[in-house]
């Protein structure tokens, strides 16, 4: 007695299809012309022009941004409690984001 299913898989096994192989398009099987065939009707190389303005000053200064004569006071709060500076960057961090501490050195977490 012969059963339907295996006679479907048996017909089925005969015309199957290669999903992994490479398709092969019209462009890939039209003619292959050799490098030295489709250099010639390549544009030519062109000359680089830099856009240069004899206008533009490297370092400039705002109007009235003269600060050279003035006095910049910063307040200075020292370090609280709950509170460490990083060795490696130098910051001072809050004691959550402390993440290594060898040989007296303390790292925070970006460092680590």
């Amino acid at each position: 007695m012969s059963d339907p299913v295996t006679q479907q898989e048996g017909s089925a096994m005969s015309t199957t299809a290669d999903y992994d192989a490479r398709r092969v398009t019209e462009i890939d099987a039209g003619d292959r012309s050799p490098l030295g065939e489709i250099v010639p009707s390549l544009p030519k190389m062109s000359t680089v022009v830099v856009d240069d303005d004899p206008n533009d000053v490297p370092f400039f200064e705002l109007p009235g941004a003269d600060l050279s004569g003035e006095e910049l006071t910063v307040a200075v709060v020292p370090k609280r409690a709950d509170e460490f500076m990083c060795s490696c960057c130098f910051l001072v961090q809050h004691r959550s984001r402390l993440r290594s501490t060898s040989g007296g050195r303390q790292i925070c977490a970006d460092c680590v």
